[in-house]
């Protein structure tokens, strides 16, 4: 039998990662999904023994932040030292993954994107993940939205129906985001209005999404080969289980009345609570406190900024304005 060391090692040389890095990026998954340290050694295994998973990226009414967020965390640059470069989580996810259609990133464009498409709905039937970014119109036959001269809803309905599982990626493909905003002209939707028979997905709100859940609930599905855990909302419990509040880094402050007044303000300067400011986080439920964004250095309330409530459903109709307590 083997012990930790020895698997990882094994693990780290099959995927061509070195040890550090492959029991980092282990590691990592197993904290982020609220795994004991013991499933570190599972998620190693499945990941050295499982040939890479196919994936679908489609993109339709959005700004490509989530996008912007998946490629943000790819390789950085080592401050120590100088000229070496240190892999990035979406460096370590690619050894596990093959993207074989995202319109932003592939070099095919037009007619050659559209035969890519089907060339991997061909070679992977029912075998690919499809990953949705951004929302999906249905007025006036969904004209508001259309690729190669396709409308959006009907590329859905031929890719998602037939992956093995499919990802909401951001608060657009979870239910329309900013497009389905208030009139809602263009009667922006997310995936699962959109197409109400659909089985095996998981939603991943955000604006952005946070691109370390979107790993984590990619190793979880190797790994375990289901999605995760998820409450009504089809949300994964590992990501938005938990209110920001509770372990909000200013919450001590909240229960001591010390409140943030105005931007710049002596509170301010002293990292007290933003509620009055009109900070969201007693209304959300993310994990943004721990896993935090641009390589774990920070998140919005640690830099000074109120919780807008991006991980809840219609953030821009319900959490608006953003500048004033939700209860006013």
């Amino acid at each position: 039998m083997y012990s930790q060391n020895d698997q990882l090692s094994e693990s780290a040389q099959q995927s061509n990662l070195n040890r550090r890095d492959f029991l980092r990026f282990c590691s990592l998954m197993a904290a982020t999904l609220a795994l004991p340290t013991l499933y570190v050694d599972k998620i190693a295994k499945a990941l050295s023994l499982a040939t890479r998973l196919p994936v679908i990226w489609l993109e339709f009414q959005d700004c490509a932040g989530d996008t912007e967020s998946f490629l943000r965390a790819g390789s950085r640059s080592d401050p120590i030292q100088p000229g070496v470069t240190d892999p990035g989580l979406v460096d370590l996810l690619l050894d596990f993954i093959s993207v074989e259609y995202h319109e932003t990133l592939m070099a095919p464009s037009g007619f050659a994107s559209e035969k890519s498409l089907n060339e991997v709905l061909e070679k992977y039937p029912n075998q690919y993940l499809c990953i949705v970014e951004g929302s999906i119109p249905q007025a006036q036959n969904g004209i508001f939205c259309t690729i190669r001269g396709r409308t959006a809803l009907s590329i859905a309905q031929q890719v998602l129906p037939n992956a093995m599982a499919t990802i909401a990626m951001g608060s657009c493909a979870v239910d329309g985001g900013l497009p389905a905003a208030l009139p809602n002209l263009t009667g922006a939707t997310g995936i699962l209005n959109a197409i109400p028979s659909l089985g095996n997905h998981v939603n991943l709100p955000g604006c952005p999404a946070n691109v370390v859940n979107l790993v984590a609930t990619i190793v979880y599905l190797i790994t375990f080969n289901h999605l995760p855990e998820m409450d009504s909302r089809h949300r994964p419990y590992f990501a938005y289980g938990e209110e920001i509040h509770e372990e909000c880094e200013r919450h001590n402050f909240y229960e001591q009345d010390k409140f943030v007044l105005a931007w710049g303000d002596e509170g301010h300067k002293n990292g007290w609570c933003l509620f009055n400011m009109g900070c969201k986080g007693p209304e959300t439920k993310s994990n943004c406190q721990w896993v935090k964004w641009n390589d774990s250095t920070n998140w919005p309330i640690g830099a000074g900024h109120g919780c807008i409530g991006c991980t809840m459903p219609s953030f821009w109709d319900t959490m608006t304005p953003f500048y004033q307590p939700v209860d006013d």
